[in-house]
């Protein structure tokens, strides 16, 4: 199974934190946020991975590169202008060619990929989106239901 990393946003509320380091590089745990992301889609048996990039892509890169080390087959797909989540995913529509999954680079999650994934095609679904419920508002991020 493959995967869609979104990498490519600005991190524009994390100023002045992103004008240096893109958002899914910031560490968390002595690690970028996005090696969490890789973590737990190698630990669901995903392997090959695709992130659209932007801002400052080069860290990414470099820390990433192919994937090897994390024992992925990272792709990389650059965006010189942003083209948000849906055209950043559509740029890269030939790469999937069967279910898929599209995670956030700078979100932090231990989502349970395989139930996701397991119930998407239990449902034989066009398209699943999983949420969580929080008590906490935030005035960005949310999904109305």
């Amino acid at each position: 199974m493959k995967a869609f990393i979104l990498a490519a946003g600005a991190g524009t509320r994390l100023r002045p934190l992103t004008f240096e380091c893109p958002k899914p590089m910031i560490p968390l745990l002595n690690k970028p946020v996005m090696e969490h992301t890789i973590n737990n889609l190698k630990k669901h048996n995903i392997e090959s991975v695709v992130m659209n990039l932007h801002t400052l892509p080069e860290m990414i890169t470099d820390y990433f590169g192919d994937g090897k080390k994390f024992g992925m087959d990272i792709n990389y797909s650059m965006e010189e202008t942003l083209l948000g989540t849906a055209g950043g995913l559509k740029k890269c529509k030939k790469f999937f060619d069967s279910t898929f999954v599209v995670m956030s680079g700078d979100g932090l999650s231990n989502i349970d990929l395989t139930a996701a994934v397991a119930f998407h095609k239990k449902k034989k679904a066009l398209a699943t989106m999983v949420l969580k419920r929080i008590e906490t508002k935030f005035p960005y991020g949310i999904t109305l239901t």
